[in-house]
């Protein structure tokens, strides 16, 4: 009997494993869908397809501030503080425009723009001149020096035979606020490579673990200092709620700016460097530095306008010894000083709106941010 049964229970069993790998109808299973990837990310808001999203807005705060009591919605054309696009722009607002209206900008260093610092470095002061100021490679400079407040910038460069001067670049930002220290700097590369990052940030002395990618961030609870990727790598915002807003990028000086100013790059340093710009708050009224002293009321700018190259002289004045050190001349930070930064109820004296979002971009860190 028993052996009548066993090729009927061994059909059954062998029944049951097809089974086990089909439907009701022995049709064959689909394959076994793979592991989700942690570099898919869910699509924004604003990317979820079919639907849309009221765009943000800020309710302005401040008393003194010429859109107390109103709330300023971003457009259509930038609807977010902070785009998932790395190419879109962003929404800005300041209480104290006279329309009471946001505007749209890149999240990335303006170069035309008041408080930028670029190519063989050129800025635009803080009364909105702009002039030159070279340096020389390999020496430090405050770019900027207040009692709570010092950015030092390091210079690379070089000097092709018969120049009487180095071409230069900012390799390198230093700041000191409070007791505490930050430094960015240009990595070098033999080549550039635009899908390598270029950056290295340290904090305090140690380094930063800034991880790649449009919109990741690294901060600090004890002094509310940010820093955000503003693209995949290479682009960057560094704020200091009330202190500062800094845009910076890196970039290589191309092969066409060689030839066409005859800067003589070797052909294994494509010399990285910055393009910065500073947005500096609460500034005292004896502010130095190279750009510094720009922002302070009253300033004269001595350049000579209407020239190609307006210079601002003063390397003398504004020479320090390291890229951390505020010995120059004309340095007045003081680290006994602090900064004053609160973590409640904070307002910035350029956009005046409160921080209830904490790092909010849409007011550099100050606003009534609403989402929905």
């Amino acid at each position: 009997m028993s052996t009548q049964r066993a090729p009927l229970l061994l059909a059954l069993f062998l029944a049951s494993l097809a089974l086990a790998n089909a439907d009701l109808y022995g049709n064959p299973s689909p394959p076994a869908l793979p592991p989700p990837s942690a570099e898919l990310a869910p699509p924004p808001p604003f990317a979820v397809k079919g639907k849309k999203f009221p765009p943000e807005s800020t309710f302005c705060i401040d008393p003194n501030a010429t859109c107390f009591g109103k709330t300023v919605k971003c457009p259509s054309q930038c609807p977010m503080a902070k785009p998932s696009d790395p190419t879109a722009k962003g929404c800005y607002v300041d209480c104290r425009s006279a329309k009471c209206e946001a505007t749209c900008r890149k999240r990335r260093p303006n170069c035309e723009g008041s408080g930028a610092a670029c190519y063989d470095p050129r800025f635009v002061g803080g009364d909105g001149i702009m002039f030159y100021f070279h340096g020389k490679s390999n020496h430090h400079f405050s770019l900027v020096s207040d009692p709570n407040l010092q950015i030092n910038a390091r210079f690379i460069g070089l000097r092709p035979a018969g120049r009487p001067r180095d071409f230069t670049w900012i390799q390198a930002l230093g700041l000191m606020f409070g007791p505490h220290t930050f430094t960015m700097e240009a990595r070098r590369a033999s080549a550039w490579d635009a899908a390598a990052d270029h950056f290295d940030f340290t904090y305090d002395g140690a380094p930063v673990p800034l991880d790649n990618g449009h919109l990741s961030s690294w901060s600090v609870p004890d002094s509310q200092l940010l820093v955000e990727r503003t693209a995949t790598v290479n682009s960057v915002t560094v704020t200091l709620p009330r202190v500062f807003e800094i845009m910076a990028s890196v970039v290589p000086v191309t092969r066409e700016d060689d030839r066409v100013h005859k800067y003589g790059i070797p052909a294994d340093d494509c010399f990285a460097h910055l393009e910065v710009q500073f947005k500096l708050l609460g500034l005292s009224e004896e502010v130095e530095g190279v750009l510094g002293q720009t922002y302070r009321p009253g300033f004269r700018n001595p350049v000579k306008r209407g020239v190609p190259m307006p210079v601002m002289s003063g390397e003398h004045r504004y020479l320090t010894s390291s890229l951390l050190s505020a010995n120059c001349k004309y340095c007045t930070f003081s680290p006994a000083v602090s900064t004053g930064v609160k973590t409640v109820l904070a307002l910035d004296p350029w956009t005046a709106t409160l921080d209830c979002t904490s790092k909010s971009a849409a007011s550099n860190g100050y606003g009534v941010v609403c989402r929905r």
